[in-house]
């Protein structure tokens, strides 16, 4: 991994296809407990055809613990990564998860140095939180170490440390798979940097809400749900689909909130496609 210092923090980052000259950044998922190794490895063939370039979030993985850890913030440290790596040219933007909603807060705030934007089972306002909590319960039986206490201290600022933050990750590891293998869910926790710090802080912070917003971007928009994900569920992308001007929805079934990991084979090329049709 290389490093780099933008903003006053100190980011980790992997960059391939560097040969290219279209660039798409990946933002990772996971509010402190995320970091950008594994979508850097899902989204590498495209690196084949695109430079690409995923980085850990500040206060997420091996980058450093500098606040604040806001979404605005996370979008200025992005715009940061594009004027570095990109100067004046346009970015192609892919965001899952916790990282769609900084993508989002991106398009809103930095449209205009976008050229595509891709969005991953993720959610345009914090209000979704109610809907996974419905759908822990429905799917209780699935995460059988997992509690509604969990869940509920998943979405706050009450997390006691990075310790009890691994531990109820792992319990809930079950939901996100629709096939689950608990030893690899159980390799990938223990060498997850996990921090409570940032994750408290984003959580705390109840003013992530772009509802409103959407129908401003101008971008053009792929929206993609795994038709079983649970904590982003499929109405969430619907809603930012059908908001945003001229966006194109894409819901796989039989896959769940990692869509692109366990159906990369519809998902690459969906990317692929969506980009070579759509121009800015």
């Amino acid at each position: 991994m290389n490093t780099i210092t933008l903003n006053g923090a100190d980011f980790v980052y992997d960059i391939a296809g560097e040969q290219n000259e279209d660039t798409i950044i990946v933002l990772h998922g996971g509010r402190g407990i995320g970091d950008h190794r594994s979508d850097f490895s899902v989204f590498k063939p495209l690196s084949d055809q695109f430079r690409l370039i995923a980085y850990d979030q500040r206060g997420c993985g091996a980058s450093s613990l500098t606040p604040p850890y806001t979404f605005d913030q996370f979008a200025d440290d992005l715009e940061a990564f594009r004027q570095h790596f990109l100067g004046d040219r346009k970015l192609i933007l892919a965001g899952g998860s916790f990282g769609g909603m900084i993508a989002l807060t991106y398009a809103v705030k930095y449209g205009d140095k976008l050229s595509h934007l891709i969005l991953r089972g993720t959610a345009a306002s914090h209000h979704h939180e109610a809907e996974a909590i419905e759908n822990f319960n429905a799917r209780l039986h699935k995460a059988t170490s997992a509690s509604i206490g969990m869940v509920h201290k998943l979405f706050s600022d009450q997390v006691v440390d990075d310790t009890e933050l691994r531990l109820i990750w792992l319990a809930l590891q079950p939901l996100y798979f629709e096939k689950f293998d608990p030893d690899a869910a159980m390799e990938k926790t223990r060498t997850l940097q996990l921090h409570a710090e940032t994750h408290n802080a984003l959580f705390k912070d109840k003013s992530y809400d772009l509802l409103d917003k959407l129908s401003s971007i101008s971008v053009p928009t792929f929206v993609i749900c795994g038709g079983e994900d649970w904590i982003c569920p499929p109405s969430q992308s619907r809603i930012i689909a059908d908001a945003v001007p001229g966006a194109e929805y894409l819901e796989v079934p039989g896959a769940n909130h990692p869509v692109h990991a366990e159906k990369p084979e519809i998902v690459l090329p969906a990317i692929r496609d969506f980009i070579a049709r759509r121009q800015a």
